[in-house]
């Protein structure tokens, strides 16, 4: 399913087999899928732990986990599923030792998930906007061991009109860590857009759900001189 503009109020439901969803996007060239617990991610707690292992143990297809993430056991849960990458978001702003604590204990596995509304971090399912600009809290933990950023703009996402390309730069020029581009990828242009912000990838959502594009367009939207390869495509499940 995906939401608008995080609004739990304006929900899609596309298909009742979230695995089968990923195994066919897996079957079409996908190396990664992004998978979110919208559940977990609202009320704070893992709720999809059966659905989250069945995409996280595919064969050929590595996870990445966002949604609920709040205590170290979370963590060790979802690396035992089968989860290769979990993204944190509302602890890593609430608690930035903890962060710290847990990236050094999984170094490489850990993403901080920047979601934004108006520049600013939003948390608990972009249910709470802070007063923390995300330029500075992604710059705060720049120096950690972390796979990336993943960067969503809560106006964007879920709308298909293109993600934010200013605000996706200026965080590339910010920090040395890979960043991810996530929200309002609705065409093919949107992602070619993103290739000389050189960011690590993108994640699409409805833009596959609805068959606008094919995952094999979108890695040949991703593919450029400026790339030794294509940019990685991470396809969006959110259950």
């Amino acid at each position: 399913m995906r939401l608008c503009q995080g609004d739990f109020t304006r929900e899609t439901v596309y298909d009742g087999d979230p695995a089968a969803v990923a195994e066919s996007w897996r079957d079409g060239g996908a190396e990664w899928v992004h998978l979110v617990d919208l559940d977990g991610a609202r009320t704070g707690q893992v709720r999809n732990g059966a659905v989250i292992q069945a995409v996280a143990q595919l064969p050929g297809l590595r996870c990445q986990l966002g949604g609920g993430l709040r205590t170290e056991a979370d963590l060790e849960a979802a690396f035992a599923w089968g989860v290769e990458r979990a993204v944190v978001g509302t602890q890593a702003l609430r608690d930035p030792a903890w962060l710290c604590r847990m990236a050094e204990r999984f170094p490489g596995r850990l993403v901080l998930g920047l979601d934004a509304q108006n520049g600013l971090v939003a948390t608990d399912g972009w249910l709470d906007i802070s007063s923390t600009p995300a330029l500075e809290l992604a710059r705060r933990f720049d120096h950690l061991p972390l796979a990336g950023i993943v960067y969503t703009d809560i106006h964007r996402d879920g709308m298909l009109t293109g993600p934010n390309l200013e605000a996706t730069a200026a965080l590339v020029e910010a920090v040395a860590l890979p960043v991810f581009a996530s929200g309002g990828i609705g065409n093919q242009e949107h992602i070619r857009a993103l290739v000389p912000l050189r960011v690590a990838g993108c994640i699409v959502g409805r833009a596959l759900h609805e068959r606008r594009f094919t995952l094999a367009d979108a890695l040949a939207a991703a593919a450029s001189p400026l790339n030794s390869k294509p940019a990685t495509s991470a396809a969006a499940l959110r259950h």
